[in-house]
């Protein structure tokens, strides 16, 4: 990508810590973390792929939950675990821009599954009768289309006015990865306007979906308090995994995208779980608290196993 008016070609990043003990555990955490947790999640995707039983419109967007949440975590992790090993952490102008695309790209991507994965569960709790006429995999497959599109065009208007500041001077981010706030802040230009414009654009558009969803399993749970003691169980068991996770996505974003960009200590260790830890949380958690899926990854490992001591 072509950068007009703007003599900066790479940005320094100031990363998590400047303590290298601290920055060697963090590394071996992360590191662990991943290892253990991302796997996790790719077979999710295949135990969900493979199994005839696991075709309803919730297991096929947990499906893409995984997916995405997976796709997203590569955005940052592995770039600052690298970063971890070196003194000096840097990337260039254009890698800068195309984090911070793909990192709203996803990330808003996810935000709007949610919003579809609250629809589906209103639908098949509140109107279990219309529930295969209204989610047929025609609906679901325009659903997601339609968030992909929503994802991409929040993130071009992301970068669009990012694009059009110059950078002439100052280049140090006083992060561990390219996001709007730091790289704002080393425009040379007054950038109240832009700032407004990203608020509006990323932190009102997550605090609406946010309170949407929220209530929207408020209205569920409303609607089956009068039902039978093990459909108000089920229902509360649903509502409360999704909820846990509407937390875990938008209340790091929320905390960024939704006030002034202005620096606060606790900055990059929310960052730190938006971007790496909770994406991969996410997923697991939605599988630990349903036992068709642990059912089928049994399954699945099980036949893999016996595989391949044949």
């Amino acid at each position: 990508m072509e950068q007009e008016n703007s003599t900066v070609t790479e940005f320094t990043l100031l990363g998590l810590t400047e303590s290298r003990e601290i920055q060697l555990l963090v590394f071996v955490l992360i590191f662990s973390f991943y290892m253990i947790v991302l796997p996790g999640n790719l077979l999710i995707i295949v135990t969900i792929r493979s199994d005839p039983a696991l075709t309803a419109p919730l297991y096929f967007f947990l499906g893409n939950l995984a997916f995405l949440d997976a796709s997203y975590s590569f955005i940052v992790a592995p770039k600052m675990l690298v970063d971890f090993l070196y003194e000096k952490k840097s990337i260039s102008y254009q890698g800068c821009i195309t984090q911070l695309f793909f990192l709203h790209f996803l990330g808003v991507g996810e935000m709007f599954l949610l919003v579809v994965m609250a629809f589906d569960r209103y639908i098949a709790i509140c109107q279990p009768l219309r529930y295969s006429v209204i989610m047929n995999r025609r609906v679901c497959y325009a659903l997601l289309l339609a968030l992909w599109v929503g994802g991409f065009a929040h993130s071009i208007v992301q970068v669009a006015l990012i694009v059009r500041l110059p950078f002439c001077g100052p280049n140090k981010l006083d992060n561990f990865f390219c996001d709007v706030p730091q790289v704002i802040k080393l425009a040379c230009t007054d950038t109240f306007v832009v700032e407004l414009l990203m608020v509006s654009n990323s932190g009102l558009l997550t605090l609406l979906c946010f309170l949407g969803l929220l209530t929207s399993y408020a209205v569920i749970l409303f609607r089956v308090r009068g039902s039978s003691s093990e459909g108000k169980s089920k229902a509360l068991s649903t509502c409360t995994t999704h909820v846990i996770i509407v937390f875990l996505m938008f209340g790091p974003a929320i905390f960024i995208y939704t006030r002034p960009f202005r620096t606060f200590p606790a900055d990059k260790v929310v960052a730190l779980f938006h971007t790496v830890i909770f994406p991969l949380l996410n997923p697991v958690i939605y599988t630990l608290r349903n036992q068709e899926v642990k059912s089928s990854m049994r399954k699945l490992v099980k036949r893999q196993v016996l595989c391949g001591g044949e």
